[in-house]
């Protein structure tokens, strides 16, 4: 098994931070517009395709955990979790994709987005507008 792992911060409470990582309007401010949730079921789409997740647990100002249910068949059965700590006026994001089950070259690009928009989030959290899909930054042919 492989995972991606990124630790972000913002200036920004934990609570502003789970919001984000929670809700349909700030899931959408920073990582995909069309974003909704269909019977507890998160459903985010890109230009290219998509995914579905399944809320496994969250916890205020702690830990948002998702599965992965439908989307690339490297992902499926994946998980996205997301640990929160405050850190003075730091909100401290570490980041996991795991359960890959193996590093193939969707998950190098994978990585490199979840840092994009990790940094959307960021921006979105100290700025008040993030750069989701489809404004992301377009890092290589798969987009």
């Amino acid at each position: 098994m492989a995972d991606i792992l990124h630790r972000i911060g913002a200036v920004s409470s934990p609570e502003s931070v789970y919001a984000a990582l929670t809700e349909v309007d700030g899931l959408a401010a920073w990582w995909t517009e069309d974003t909704t949730d269909v019977d507890g079921v998160l459903r985010f789409r890109f230009p290219v395709g998509g995914f579905d997740m399944k809320v496994l647990d969250t916890r205020p100002g702690e830990l948002v955990l998702w599965e992965v249910v439908d989307g690339p068949e490297e992902w499926i059965g994946t998980r996205i979790r997301f640990d929160l700590k405050q850190h003075d006026e730091w909100t401290i994001v570490l980041f996991r994709h795991e359960g890959w089950r193996e590093p193939v070259e969707f998950m190098y690009h994978c990585s490199t987005k979840w840092a994009s928009f990790l940094l959307s989030l960021k921006q979105l959290l100290e700025t008040g507008k993030g750069d989701p899909a489809p404004r992301d930054v377009r890092i290589s042919d798969w987009h």
